[in-house]
């Protein structure tokens, strides 16, 4: 059964919290009671919205952060229609995991769920489709305007691109350091630049 708008607003309001928490104490230190005291909610009205606990709200907070790491990147990953565009898009998620640092919330989400879940692999699997779809259909963008090559494979560049930036993320959390994340944000661009007869 949909939820009204109000049951929507307080459902998002619990989630918020959690994420909030987990945030500024990991989520080892993320007690229900403490989520109910931040958000104002009762134990009836968590248990309304997330049946099966701390797993369920967990599982909620995840999605929640799959969907700000694409949200983080807009308008710019919507938007990359020239060079100049995947240059400010660059920018963008540098600054995201810059604020971030080696503080994931979703990979700290998704890890306490016991990682790959059927759930779980589909908060991921998700995030992970709409984030190269929209890297395609730049590259897409790039070959319409005669910026790179129109026979790559955009799906594929797309793919590879994503890779190597998870691999960054991946490093920058186990290191604390940026330093992989922005070569591979440099490579990618790079490579897709040089495979075009024109800049733009």
């Amino acid at each position: 059964m949909p939820l009204t708008r109000k049951g929507a607003a307080t459902r998002q309001r619990i989630v918020e919290g959690a994420a909030e928490q987990i945030r500024e104490q990991g989520v080892l230190a993320v007690r229900l009671e403490d989520v109910m005291a931040r958000t104002a909610t009762s134990k009836s009205q968590l248990f309304h919205y997330f049946p099966g606990g701390k797993d369920d709200l967990l599982l909620a907070v995840a999605q929640h952060e799959a969907d700000r790491v694409i949200e983080d990147q807009q308008p710019e990953l919507g938007s990359l229609t020239s060079w100049d565009a995947w240059y400010r898009w660059r920018e963008k998620v540098l600054a995201r995991y810059r604020t971030q640092g080696s503080d994931c919330p979703l990979h700290t989400a998704l890890a306490q769920l016991g990682g790959a879940t059927e759930a779980t692999q589909a908060v991921a699997g998700q995030l992970l489709d709409r984030w190269q779809r929209q890297l395609a259909a730049g590259i897409r963008q790039l070959q319409a305007e005669g910026g790179t090559a129109p026979g790559l494979d955009a799906d594929r560049e797309a793919a590879a691109l994503l890779a190597a930036v998870q691999g960054g993320v991946l490093i920058l959390m186990i290191t604390g350091s940026l330093t992989h994340l922005e070569a591979a944000l440099d490579a990618g661009i790079a490579h897709l630049r040089a495979t075009g007869p024109q800049d733009r």
